[in-house]
């Protein structure tokens, strides 16, 4: 737990090692206390910053983690180009609400259509194992799908509101094999795309076969 402002700014200048991916948890933190973290993080995007019900979490992404993120970025972008489809690229933004003390940096997030505070989509690249439930942060902030990349693995998940109690285990999302919002999109293509490592290869190969 930790007992003051002071005592969680300085533990996370602890992250600056060698380690490429770090992860920092604590407990017992106020919202204000998560949002002057935020505050003092604002021009630094190495980190993201996770929180629910008083327990945060801090990620430094190691480049591994980057690259996947990246390249899932960029062939999802260049599908939303392709088909013509508006899109407004959230990034890594904060999305948070106060009332459901709940708020996440994703790895990358969309709104489709008309610009929104809360995504309709959100990407999470896990090279190591999660320290906080994603997926409860998610359903708190009402963000209707979650992909999320672990071990060559994409995993879709949309949040089904009228039904949650049949998806307790995934906080009230479904586990899906084809995306709600973009229906047409060839998951299996963009899966096996995300592993080529040459981008240009990889960004050939997906638009050959969109």
């Amino acid at each position: 737990m930790v007992s003051s402002l002071k005592e969680l700014l300085n533990d996370t200048e602890l992250s600056q090692t060698d380690d490429p991916e770090e992860k920092f948890v604590t407990t017992g933190v106020s919202w204000q206390m998560y949002e002057a973290l935020l505050a003092k993080l604002e021009d630094n995007s190495h980190y993201r910053v996770n929180y629910i019900d008083g327990i945060l979490e801090i990620v430094s992404p190691s480049i591994r983690h980057e690259n996947i993120k990246k390249r899932l970025a960029i062939l999802i972008e260049r599908y939303l180009y392709l088909k013509r489809i508006r899109f407004n690229p959230m990034g890594s933004s904060t999305v948070k609400k106060q009332l459901k003390q709940a708020g996440v940096e994703p790895d990358e997030c969309y709104a489709i259509g008309e610009k929104k505070n809360i995504p309709d989509l959100a990407i999470e690249v896990i090279i190591t194992s999660g320290s906080l439930e994603k997926l409860k942060i998610y359903q708190r902030l009402g963000v209707s799908e979650v992909w999320v990349w672990q071990i060559n693995q994409l995993k879709l998940y949309h949040l089904r509101e009228e039904t949650p109690s049949q998806f307790l285990d995934t906080h009230g999302y479904e586990q899906i094999t084809l995306s709600e919002i973009l229906s047409e999109l060839n998951i299996a293509l963009l899966k096996q795309c995300v592993q080529i490592s040459d981008d240009i290869e990889a960004i050939d190969q997906f638009e050959q076969n969109v």
